[in-house]
């Protein structure tokens, strides 16, 4: 079957670029990016401090932007977290929800994940679920059913008629220099689609955009995207120059 999915190429900025430096770099990617591409989205997610000012330069142009985090709740004594709403206010279209450092460095859970999806959700932002497995997992043979625990802990009661996103983020490839190869991660991408197809419909697993990230550079991007169920990626380091992230959307519009 033929699928009409737009590959999404996302920025984590994580916790780099302040203020002034995010806003500079936003209208920077934004005369940077070539007009003429075929059709790709593109998506970045700075630190909380400087979304207001990548909104400043960014709404209302085709590239998007998110929250690299959020709270499951819409007000309250909750010191130094962020409503979804705050978001939605900014005019930010996507939220992280799960990325591995916050499950592994701030204890984040997949009940938790489950909460701020269904937030994220209510308050019109679009979830970007991040769910993948660590080394001594993969090597022990647990990467599906990681995933799949993941995947069913956030995803618990969601309508199938919900849009969001999934990454699939094997944490051994994050930062490591390491990334996985494209038939693992076409592996690991393909059951994810046929798990969304079978446990919330079809049609959800036919339209779900499904990233991958780990260590993505402009110069494996390409391969990995060949990989029928790989529609785009969420990458770290590499969104931190215009030129790498340049070259990593330019190897999207060659693929697609």
């Amino acid at each position: 079957m033929s699928r009409p999915r737009v590959p999404l190429v996302a920025g984590n900025w994580k916790m780099h670029k302040g203020p002034a430096e995010a806003g500079r770099f936003a209208a920077e990617l934004l005369r940077a990016i070539p007009n003429d591409r075929p059709p790709v989205e593109v998506a970045v997610f700075p630190p909380f401090t400087a979304l207001s000012a990548v909104a400043g330069v960014l709404k209302g142009t085709p590239v998007a932007y998110g929250g690299q985090n959020c709270h499951w709740e819409s007000k309250g004594a909750f010191t130094g977290e962020v409503a979804p709403a705050f978001l939605t206010e900014l005019g930010c279209r996507y939220v992280l929800v799960g990325h591995s450092e916050r499950r592994s460095l701030f204890g984040e859970t997949d009940e938790t994940c489950r909460k701020k999806l269904a937030a994220a959700v209510a308050a019109g932002v679009e979830p970007v679920l991040c769910c993948g497995e660590t080394l001594a997992e993969r090597e022990s043979g647990q990467t599906f059913a990681v995933i799949e625990r993941q995947l069913q802990a956030a995803l618990a009661g969601i309508s199938p008629a919900v849009a969001f996103t999934v990454a699939y983020e094997p944490v051994w490839a994050i930062g490591t220099g390491r990334t996985a190869t494209p038939a693992q991660a076409g592996e690991a991408h393909h059951f994810i689609r046929d798990w969304l197809g079978r446990n919330l419909s079809p049609v959800a697993g036919e339209r779900t955009q499904l990233l991958y990230g780990g260590s993505v550079k402009p110069d494996n991007f390409g391969e990995l995207l060949k990989q029928p169920d790989v529609d785009g990626t969420l990458v770290g380091g590499a969104s931190l120059d215009v030129t790498s992230f340049c070259g990593i959307i330019r190897a999207a519009t060659v693929i697609r």
